[in-house]
């Protein structure tokens, strides 16, 4: 397939896309020619529907900020490290419904749940949930491998590659921390909002937003005023995205989101949206909340009781409010920003696209 070219002074998004999604289109299929193990062209396979399925909010920011730096004739070397970026995102997902113990993303069955379906038969349901969870693991640590792979072979010029291995490597730091804070504060329900919002910019106001800007940025040759300004977009930006992602996990459709309304209450995510219901709520709220949330029984019922206790302690409202003023925080940012006007454009509308979506 052959990548699309993009003109350096317009950033057209769908474009952006379309060239990452054939950049990762030819690597999964070129993998799966070059492995003559039984499984593994499977497992290549289960990767690319797994991809076919994604935002690529990353690869585009990347791009973007790619752009935003002055960018250059070559877009090749960009587009490989947008879908670097994509292909460790994934291996982070599979890794994360593994944690969460999740039936679904993106509205199929998850990696762990398809695998444990492959080998059901003659094995015992313990079995089948071990060979699902490990098979998982490993299909996660492959698309890490390959991540890697794919900026290997992005071609960046050695002061490139200089620039963008330390930001890269400084974001999957992040993004573990991050991961781990959460797991560490799943099922120990807080009134702390402070030590939510530290989750929520480690696991993804840094990992989602910007670190995929500092990367397409350093690829651009950009000095510290831009990456600054990049983060004063950025933070604020990431934790309105990840508030949006807690409000949709309550109160969003499925046919939408991809998965149940009632996963992220049974698993007892210590979200910002739950820390300030405990913060406004009586004992009585506290305690019925403290009963439900993290429940693996909780149902349909359950659930509305805990959307009333939302309401009534305007928890909903209060988060609502807190994406609309970082999402202003945001755009301000932007206007002083040393950017391409081009790429602020691109900025603000990705800014709307972060925070007002139904998945």
């Amino acid at each position: 397939m052959t990548t699309p070219t993009l003109n350096p002074g317009l950033l057209d998004a769908d474009a952006v896309r379309t060239s990452v999604d054939v950049v990762l289109e030819d690597f999964l299929t070129a993998k799966t020619r070059t492995i003559p193990q039984h499984h593994l062209p499977y497992l290549s396979g289960l990767l690319k529907d797994f991809l076919s399925g994604g935002k690529r909010i990353r690869p585009l920011l990347c791009v973007t900020g790619w752009q935003a730096a002055g960018g250059g004739e070559d877009t090749e070397a960009v587009f490989r490290v947008a879908a670097c970026l994509e292909m460790f995102h994934t291996f982070a997902l599979i890794h994360d419904d593994v944690m969460d113990d999740s039936d679904t993303r993106r509205g199929r069955p998850t990696i762990h749940r398809t695998l444990a379906a492959l080998c059901a038969d003659g094995r015992s349901p313990d079995q089948i949930e071990r060979f699902g969870v490990s098979g998982a693991v490993l299909l996660g640590d492959l698309a890490l491998a390959w991540s890697d792979e794919l900026l290997h072979s992005a071609g960046l010029t050695p002061a490139q590659f200089g620039s963008v291995l330390p930001l890269l490597s400084q974001m999957r730091t992040e993004v573990m921390l991050g991961q781990y804070l959460d797991l560490a504060a799943t099922g120990e329900l807080t009134d702390d909002v402070e030590a939510t919002l530290t989750v929520v910019r480690y696991k993804t106001a840094k990992y989602t937003i910007e670190r995929p800007l500092h990367l397409g940025a350093a690829i651009a040759g950009a000095g510290p005023e831009v990456m600054e300004a990049f983060t004063a977009y950025a933070l604020p930006l990431g934790e309105a995205f990840q508030l949006r992602d807690d409000l949709l996990g309550v109160y969003g459709d499925p046919e939408s989101t991809g998965k149940s309304q009632l996963d992220d209450l049974r698993a007892g995510k210590n979200t910002t949206l739950i820390a300030l219901a405990l913060r406004g709520s009586d004992s009585a709220q506290a305690a019925r909340l403290r009963s439900l949330i993290g429940n693996p029984l909780l149902d349909e019922k359950d659930a509305a009781t805990v959307q009333d206790i939302f309401a009534a302690t305007t928890a909903r409202q209060a988060v609502e409010q807190m994406i609309d003023d970082r999402r202003t925080q945001a755009l301000r940012a932007l206007d002083d920003a040393p950017f391409t006007a081009e790429a602020v454009d691109a900025l603000k509308r990705i800014a709307h696209m972060a925070t007002v979506r139904n998945s």
